[in-house]
């Protein structure tokens, strides 16, 4: 496991849609996915927003404040399995959003099968049941995947302090 580079880093947002709003976790996960889509952009990194089956769970919420994104709509549980998905040459993804136990899982496991090395923020993503959220990070993490924070993704991603980026990132943090 390497450093994280922002020549070689993508951000995979997975799911944060309304159908699941109910959950108990969901403000927290959605502003953390929220600051790493911010971040991504401050840092020029290539940016993968999907959907699960909108037309049932809805839009991705506002709360993310997609931009320029536009969501990639799948049905398929794995992001990396649904028509368009592409990582633009990169070789590092930060994998974020709704359920680690499901749709995170499976994009990350299908990321780390291709040779893609993968961070995932605890806080970034979240799971209805307490249960499945732990055992998703759990195997996630023993498959190979970098478990971490946010916070530590996006100060690993600046690499240094003192610049335009490292002011507005620590905005965000903060």
């Amino acid at each position: 496991m390497s450093i994280l580079s922002r020549q070689r880093a993508a951000l995979v947002l997975i799911d944060v849609q309304e159908g699941f709003r109910g959950y108990e976790t969901f403000g927290p996960v959605a502003a953390a996915c929220a600051k790493l889509l911010r971040g991504a952009r401050i840092l020029g990194l290539p940016r993968i927003v999907t959907e699960q089956y909108p037309k049932g769970l809805g839009a991705t919420v506002s709360e993310v404040g997609l931009e320029d994104e536009s969501p990639l709509e799948k049905t398929v549980f794995s992001a990396v399995r649904a028509d368009g998905f592409d990582l633009d040459g990169r070789d590092q993804a930060v994998v974020c959003g709704i359920e680690t136990h499901v749709c995170v899982s499976q994009t990350v496991l299908d990321l780390l099968e291709s040779g893609v090395e993968v961070h995932v923020p605890a806080d970034g993503v979240g799971s209805r049941h307490e249960i499945d959220y732990e055992r998703g990070l759990e195997r996630l993490q023993r498959a190979g995947a970098s478990v971490g924070t946010v916070e530590s993704i996006l100060f690993e991603l600046l690499e240094r302090a003192g610049t335009p980026e490292f002011k507005s990132i620590q905005k965000l943090i903060l």
